[in-house]
């Protein structure tokens, strides 16, 4: 545990014009399972306190900046000193073997690939991206806060996860990675046994499902009906006739 520090003396948050400000405003963060699951696994590993702070921060607008880059996030927060703190919240970059598998998964379900092309990923790769234990984090800030995180990097991790909310691919890069690499590392395998159409192309859709057909008359209530059509006909004679020309209709409808 780390030595208390009176944050007081520091003096209140200095406001912030123009800051990114969460789009969250109580409540939980993360709309999606990828923001969700960023945002769990970074609390398992946090000190609640300065989480609270850190999602205060976030939905007041105390982060001026922040920037994704291979294997790490940085945002400038302003807090009460006059320049804003540098907070950095890195990633373990993928070992070879968790590159391989996770290459490997892509490569044996088809249509992954092309999925992840379009801007989406999957949750089931979720086990092989996400940080799951203390060792896949790291937390620095030049705050004098000592605390891993302090509320600037929180406030940071909290606007990371409405980004995933958006743009669920980042968490590629936060791990070191982008879709060249991983196309690179599909097509570079010499033994593609399991699957040689990572894209789905040659992939035989199910059928459509067969449903069954019944006149749209038998939902509706026939005294009802006779009472609509008296109302827009001159007689009970023309009302008549447009309910067998209407019945009619629907049974030519049938398939």
């Amino acid at each position: 545990m780390s030595a208390y520090t009176d944050y007081s003396k520091f003096g209140k948050r200095r406001p912030v014009a123009g800051g990114v400000e969460a789009r969250s405003r109580r409540g939980g963060f993360g709309r999606t399972w990828w923001g969700k699951a960023l945002i769990e696994a970074v609390e398992a590993m946090s000190e609640p306190g300065r989480l609270a702070r850190g999602r205060t921060y976030a939905r007041s607008g105390q982060v001026v900046s922040y920037r994704i880059v291979p294997g790490a996030a940085t945002a400038e927060v302003q807090g009460s000193q006059p320049r804003p703190f540098t907070a950095v919240f890195t990633v373990r970059p993928l070992r070879d073997e968790e590159l391989a598998l996770l290459i490997e998964t892509i490569r044996t379900a088809p249509g992954m690939l092309a999925e992840i092309a379009s801007g989406a990923l999957p949750t089931g790769l979720g086990p092989h991206l996400l940080p799951t234990t203390a060792a896949d984090l790291d937390f620095t800030c030049t705050c004098p806060d000592p605390g891993w995180p302090c509320k600037h990097v929180a406030a940071l991790c909290y606007l990371l996860a409405e980004r995933l909310d958006e743009r669920p691919r980042e968490i590629l890069t936060l791990r070191g990675l982008d879709l060249d690499t991983l196309i690179a590392g599909i097509e570079r395998d010499p033994n593609p046994t399991e699957s040689d159409d990572p894209y789905g192309d040659r992939t035989e859709l199910p059928k459509l499902p067969k449903v069954e057909f019944h006149s749209a008359m038998d939902d509706l209530d026939p005294v009802l009906l006779r009472r609509a059509l008296r109302m827009i006909a001159e007689d009970e004679t023309i009302a008549a006739t447009g309910l067998r020309e209407l019945r009619a209709l629907f049974e030519a409808l049938a398939p």
